[in-house]
């Protein structure tokens, strides 16, 4: 099957793309609005783009409305476009994953997916955004730029790029050098449709060549045991 995207409808291309790029990191973005309600909500078009400076990429679409914007854009886009300049990214765990998707409900703007989720708001340390004390791991970011790019077309992405100010890490996660205790993490992943999927099944393969040489003469075996 050969596919041109420009004659697949937009809502069939977001099928097909988060069916097959799998699995994503969850984001679930905090934000506060200029007058001070906290927002709260996950996305899994979303990224580390870099570690100097250390920097974050979150896709945040457009409305289905087309018009206006979500509130995480409205609350995070810089200052001289009317937002905060600020949010945090947290980290979907297996011990808060139903209480993140509950955060997708669609609300009125200010009121509390904190409240509807029951997560507990804790303030940054930095900036004014909220981060859920529920999840150990918090990236504090001021924004850097927003890239629109489709302003005003129903599912048109915006880029909204934030440098990382601040971390809130649990003592337990990691060692000296920062590598991250997957198995004390237990990271959740987005896979299609309303699928999850954990991190718990996981392979060492070396970089280059030596990955390879580590798969031996069958260099399709599966390393996962399955």
């Amino acid at each position: 099957m050969e596919l041109d995207p420009a004659s697949i409808p937009v809502n069939l291309r977001y099928n097909l793309m988060i069916g097959a790029i799998v699995p994503r990191p969850i984001a679930v973005v905090g934000t506060c609005s200029p007058d001070g309600k906290p927002n709260l909500a996950p996305f899994s078009f979303f990224m580390g783009c870099g570690s100097e400076p250390m920097c974050l990429v979150v896709s945040v679409a457009n409305p289905s409305g087309g018009a206006g914007e979500k509130d995480t854009l409205r609350n995070a886009k810089p200052v001289e476009e009317g937002g905060t300049g600020e949010f945090t990214v947290s980290v979907a765990t297996e011990g808060n994953i139903a209480r993140v998707v509950a955060c997708a409900e669609p609300l009125a703007h200010g009121e509390s997916e904190f409240t509807l989720a029951g997560l507990t708001p804790l303030p940054g340390r930095i900036v004014r955004a909220p981060r859920p004390a529920e999840s150990p791991v918090t990236f504090e970011c001021r924004t850097r730029q927003v890239i629109r790019l489709a302003p005003g077309v129903v599912g048109g992405s915006n880029l909204l790029i934030g440098e990382v100010v601040h971390v809130h890490l649990d003592d337990s996660l990691a060692h000296e050098r920062f590598h991250i205790d997957a198995d004390r993490l237990r990271a959740v992943g987005r896979m299609g449709g309303s699928e999850f999927c954990s991190t718990r099944d996981r392979a060492a393969i070396p970089y280059g060549r030596p990955a390879l040489e580590q798969a031996g003469p069958d260099q399709a075996a599966n390393r996962f045991g399955h």
